[in-house]
């Protein structure tokens, strides 16, 4: 019995999510997925121009032994090519998706509200921190911070505008399924007790 009695306060004492918000876990390992295969393919295809060259020194090396190696030593860097891409790739979109979903539910949960003005203000300061760390000087940063600031605006807000109207569809949609189908329910129990009602009068 005091087991239940904890389970229902430890339940009770969670906070619910926020119709709207993204889970923060999910949206980081889709952001580490894209922004590997994005890293990856964009290393891969500049690396058509180093395999020309491959081929053209191929082209004039009549060495069988030196073909060899020059063509071990072009897959070498190629892979180490990709998978160096693959890796920044992922890490950069991972801790940019997490930073925006993290700092997008943190202003909901302190807010009480999930609205487009969460979403505007995680655009914007995400944008501004990677603007901050971005190589160059200080002048060069905080220019970034600022152009981030106002580029993370401007993309956020029709983004999550078009979001939360979605989400308001799709639950609109959700309440009119389950009205139906209580009332189903409803017809259906009062159907067996006419059937019921019916059998007992043919009696």
């Amino acid at each position: 019995m005091e087991v239940f009695e904890k389970h229902e306060e430890t339940h009770s004492n969670r906070t619910e999510r926020l119709a709207g918000t993204v889970n923060w876990g999910t949206a980081t390992v889709i952001g580490v997925f894209a922004g590997m295969l994005y890293g990856g393919s964009k290393e891969a295809a500049a690396s058509v121009s180093k395999d020309a060259e491959v081929m053209l020194k191929l082209g004039s090396t009549p060495d069988k032994r030196e073909q060899y190696r020059l063509m071990r030593d072009a897959m070498e860097k190629r892979f180490i090519r990709v998978t160096r891409g693959s890796i920044v790739g992922g890490i950069r979109l991972g801790m940019f998706t997490a930073g925006f979903y993290g700092l997008q539910n943190l202003l909901a949960e302190k807010r009480g509200v999930h609205d487009v003005f969460n979403v505007v203000g995680a655009g914007s300061a995400t944008a501004s921190a990677f603007g901050l760390i971005m190589p160059g000087s200080l002048q060069w940063r905080a220019r970034n911070v600022v152009l981030g600031s106002v580029l993370g605006a401007a993309i956020c807000f029709p983004l999550g505008w078009i979001h939360l109207k979605l989400v308001e569809k799709a639950n609109e949609g959700n309440m009119a399924a389950k009205s139906s189908g209580e009332i189903g329910e409803a017809k259906s129990g009062l159907g067996a007790a006419i059937d019921r009602l019916e059998e007992n009068l043919n009696k």
